[in-house]
């Protein structure tokens, strides 16, 4: 009956799903453990009428346009630049640490003469990775980065990771550099913004289609399993296509052993009034046990009497009550991955997509784009 069958409604399930649909008109079957489409993106409105995002904040940015036009067509979007302030030495300063975040923490002349010192090594507007930062021979340079380091990477960092930036893949660190700038806002892609009316209803525009039936709150082994380098469905040997979301040591029943995740832990408040803080994301990279304190109204644009907010506490993944939010980019890790990738290339008709499934560290923009570039190549469409 189904020629094609996802597994995972998740921005790279629902992306698949919709391209099968509407390009080729085959049958999709997209199974999902949860009990919405859209994966970690999910959003919704709460008892009190706000718009929140279920699994922390989801700000759409990117600077390709074809990933752009293609969402384009299933919402109209809230131009939002997204702002993040941290909390370091008790005031709430610029993330990521930019020039004016320089001024604010340090003594006006010492300031001064350490943004000459950056513009001159490094150039004006732009973006220079910590631990490159932490490489520099002028000791002023290196005060300044060790300084940076200790206030806003390395606790940060070992809450959301439980390690140390060291340890990490350097595509981490880099996510959030130094930025030789006044430029406040936590993004500079040419398209940012969130959908008008939420992610959820974009996620059921993209799955409209009478072809696509979707199967929520199902656990997939409930219906397929993988044996001697064949997809069975329903214990049929299935001859269609398997698109893969989910965690590929899930799917090989954790052979070689588990990958590492992080998990995180939501706390939800509704406050009686209009605004909490100054702007959509704070981070406490030093105080408290949580990372953020996200308030959805400044993300949205939404008018309210009253306020939502969400801390984020990260945590260590327990497989069998935790969702895997982050994998952990190691290594030794990578190595443990790639045993599973070796043994996913052996089936003929199983596909791989999207940030569990490939074990990487996705933006939402990037999972979209490689969503549609695998379309092409498992259907063979140009």
């Amino acid at each position: 009956m189904f020629n094609y069958i996802i597994v995972g409604a998740g921005l790279a399930g629902c992306v698949m799903a919709e391209r099968i649909v509407t390009v080729l008109d085959e049958k999709v079957l997209l199974i999902e453990k949860r009990n919405h489409v859209g994966g970690n993106c999910y959003d919704y409105y709460d008892k009190n009428g706000i718009l929140v995002h279920k699994y922390g904040p989801h700000i759409f940015h990117t600077n390709l346009e074809n990933v752009w036009t293609y969402l384009s067509q299933f919402t109209d979007w809230y131009n939002y630049q997204h702002h993040v302030l941290g909390f370091i030495d008790g005031e709430k300063v610029p993330i990521p640490f930019n020039l004016n975040t320089l001024h604010e923490l340090l003594p006006e002349n010492l300031a001064g003469s350490l943004e000459d010192k950056l513009i001159k090594k490094f150039g004006f507007n732009t973006k220079i990775p910590i631990l490159k930062l932490k490489k520099s021979e002028d000791e002023d340079l290196k005060f300044l980065a060790d300084f940076i380091y200790e206030k806003v990477f390395l606790n940060y960092t070992k809450k959301q990771w439980g390690v140390k930036p060291e340890e990490l893949d350097p595509s981490v660190t880099e996510r959030v550099p130094i930025y030789i700038s006044k430029d406040n806002r936590y993004f500079q892609d040419k398209y940012q913004g969130l959908p008008l009316h939420g992610y959820h209803q974009m996620f059921q525009k993209m799955l409209e289609n009478p072809n696509i039936k979707i199967m929520l709150n199902t656990n997939f082994k409930e219906l397929i399993k993988v044996e001697n380098n064949e997809i069975y469905f329903e214990n049929k040997k299935f001859q269609g296509k398997l698109i893969f979301t989910g965690q590929i040591d899930e799917l090989f029943n954790y052979e070689y052993g588990e990958l590492p995740y992080r998990s995180l832990k939501f706390k939800s408040e509704t406050l009686n009034k209009e605004y909490f803080q100054e702007t959509g994301t704070v981070n406490y990279p030093n105080n408290y046990n949580y990372t953020r304190i996200t308030e959805f109204k400044h993300l949205t644009g939404q008018k309210h009497e009253k306020t939502s907010i969400i801390r984020e506490y990260p945590k260590p993944y327990n497989k069998n009550k935790d969702i895997p939010y982050y994998p952990i980019p190691k290594k030794e890790y990578n190595q443990l991955y790639k045993k599973y990738l070796e043994k996913a290339s052996k089936i003929n008709n199983l596909s791989l997509v999207g940030r569990l499934a490939e074990y990487k560290y996705y933006n939402m923009d990037i999972v979209t784009n490689e969503a549609l570039s695998k379309f092409k190549r498992v259907t063979n469409e140009r």
